[in-house]
């Protein structure tokens, strides 16, 4: 019964290190010193901590000078409609950069701290991280007011952190 049990254990470890692996060789924030970005038309070398992108599955990279930024193009790409995306269909990955560790992560999969005393180059934004946890420490250290998950983020929000509400 033990090998039994310590088998699964083992197999359903390396499966999840497999995935953790391969997720983590796809997140590459690519970016060099002519990347601008699509929104803000900033250069987004200037603060690699803030960058985000969306890599379509055309194969063509679209960075962000902030998850703000991004979430802005990512709830209505047909403002940017000589992008060409069409639906969500069209995203391959979308990235953010995590505010504790700096390495990007999956934005879909990411925790926002929303209202904290940190801005980015696009002015109040929402700080990305990896957990819960790391986001809601984060809040209680810089005054955030909430922690939202990807799909909680409305477009409202976007909007007021704009200061077009």
């Amino acid at each position: 019964m033990y090998k039994k049990l310590f088998l699964s254990l083992a197999i359903v470890s390396s499966l999840s290190l497999t995935s953790t692996l391969i997720a983590g060789e796809s997140y590459k924030m690519d970016f060099d010193n002519e990347s601008t970005c699509v929104v803000r038309k900033l250069k987004v070398y200037k603060e690699p901590k803030w960058v985000a992108k969306i890599e379509l599955t055309n194969g063509k990279k679209l960075f962000f000078s902030s998850p703000k930024s991004m979430i802005e193009f990512y709830q209505i790409p047909g403002k940017w409609f000589d992008i060409g995306v069409k639906s969500e269909d069209d995203f391959k990955s979308v990235l953010v950069t995590d505010f504790d560790t700096l390495k990007p992560i999956d934005a879909r999969g990411a925790f926002y701290v929303y209202g904290a005393n940190v801005t980015s180059p696009a002015g109040d934004d929402l700080v990305p991280f990896s957990s819960y946890e790391a986001a809601k420490s984060f809040a209680s250290k810089h005054n955030g007011k909430r922690v939202l998950a990807f799909n909680q983020i409305p477009d409202a929000l976007i909007k007021l952190l704009n200061g077009k509400i």
